[in-house]
């Protein structure tokens, strides 16, 4: 059998090496010079924020699609952005372990892209206004505040998830652990 490593190089480049089963897992680390990580606390929150994200995002856009909401000249490219923020959750929580500042940077990306569909579906004549200035919509957008369950938790989940890839680029280079 053998087996697959994947580690980081003394100078800090991420590499992966196979290693035959009789040499052992240690022995073969060793050999190579490499040095194992384990992921950390932040790691750790960054990706579960990104999980929790990824099904914000989705419950937000559920039953939207091919609607005629998709199809608005404003709330078409709401939606798509929305997707596009669900894509890039789910990439970014794929990058958490392996390099974790670029998962960082893709997750505040994709939140800055779930923020405004989550601002129309709280404020809708404001958001209207804000961007729609002189258009004439066919139902109009009901005044007020509208405190949805989903677009005030996406609020939520997106705060933490840029709260912690936030974090992440306060942190010095990652450091490896030793056992």
């Amino acid at each position: 059998m053998i087996l697959t490593v994947h580690g980081v190089q003394p100078d800090g480049l991420l590499t992966t090496v196979t290693c035959e089963e009789q040499t052992g897992l240690q022995e073969c680390v060793q050999r190579r010079n490499l040095k194992l990580r384990k992921p950390d606390a932040g790691q750790a929150f960054q990706a579960a924020s990104f999980l929790l994200c990824i099904y914000l995002t989705l419950q937000l856009t559920k039953g939207w699609d091919g609607t005629e909401f998709s199809g608005g000249w404003l709330t078409g490219p709401l939606l798509t952005m929305a997707d596009i923020a669900t894509l890039l959750f789910i990439l970014a929580l794929a990058l958490t372990f392996l390099l974790p500042r670029v998962a960082a940077t893709v997750g505040v990306a994709s939140s800055f892209l779930c923020l405004p569909l989550c601002c129309f579906f709280i404020a809708p004549l404001p958001f209207a206004h804000l961007f729609a200035r002189g258009i004439e919509f066919s139902s109009q957008p009901m005044p007020g505040f509208h405190w949805r369950m989903w677009p005030v938790t996406t609020l939520v989940g997106v705060a933490f998830a840029s709260y912690f890839c936030i974090r992440r680029f306060g942190m010095s280079g990652s450091k490896p652990t030793t056992h």
